[in-house]
């Protein structure tokens, strides 16, 4: 694509495109998104977008300047997306909770997008407003900056690792996610428990433990971790004493 981008206020396409839609930002986003859901990553090319467009490719150079900057527009829709609906209820915990859930479920709702966005850092609006409210919410918590700023690293850190790894098996396809499952039967199910008696022993709960994220429990040991690192929790351990 083109290095020179429009200005917002002149963007817009005054002739509509062959579906009979007005090109805009949102229009070019939606559809870039719904591509890469329906046939992959591979689909993210100007060529491909402008035809599901209806447009001429060249038109796309008035929105974005080159595919990775309408890369970084997806990645900040899918963090858009996870903030929708989401209010505050003044517990930092069920707050951090909420929102960390909200991150990974939004990234696996578009698993082959999250593959090419997961590891990305946008700096567009979407992303800096979850900056802002993830330290919000721990500063407000009580957790004194330094802390409330390595909390929010490995807090983001996680929930977006997990979102990649997740969204990645969720984006296999069929045959090799179920040649997946089938190893947890076919080879940890038979395994010995003369030289494998921890595997042996947990099969059952391992085998259907597998089947879902770890995410979940990851994010509940990660905020049991920060409670612990809260000024109030270190001050009653040294009450206690």
């Amino acid at each position: 694509m083109s290095a020179r981008v429009v200005p917002e206020g002149s963007r817009q396409r005054r002739r509509p495109t062959k579906q009979g839609a007005v090109l805009s930002e949102r229009l070019i986003v939606d559809t870039a998104l719904r591509l890469v859901a329906q046939h992959g990553a591979d689909a993210l090319s100007v060529r491909r977008l402008g035809a599901a467009l209806g447009a001429d490719p060249s038109a796309l150079y008035r929105y974005f300047r080159n595919t990775d900057a309408l890369l970084l527009a997806l990645a900040d829709e899918i963090i858009g997306r996870a903030q929708e609906g989401w209010e505050a209820t003044g517990e930092w915990r069920e707050d951090l909770r909420a929102m960390g859930l909200r991150i990974h479920a939004s990234y696996l709702a578009q698993p082959q997008a999250a593959i090419l966005a997961a590891h990305r850092t946008t700096g567009r609006p979407h992303e800096t407003r979850a900056v802002e409210t993830i330290l919000g919410i721990l500063r407000d918590g009580g957790f004194p900056d330094p802390l409330a700023v390595r909390v929010y690293h490995a807090f983001v850190d996680q929930a977006l690792a997990f979102a990649a790894q997740d969204a990645a098996a969720a984006a296999l396809p069929p045959a090799a996610a179920e040649a997946d499952t089938e190893v947890w039967h076919e080879v940890y199910g038979r395994l010995p428990a003369a030289s494998h008696p921890n595997i042996a022993a947990t099969y059952p709960l391992l085998a259907a433990d597998m089947r879902d994220s770890g995410y979940p429990f990851a994010l509940e040991l990660m905020l049991t971790a920060v409670a612990a690192l809260h000024p109030d929790a270190e001050r009653a351990a040294r009450e206690a004493t």
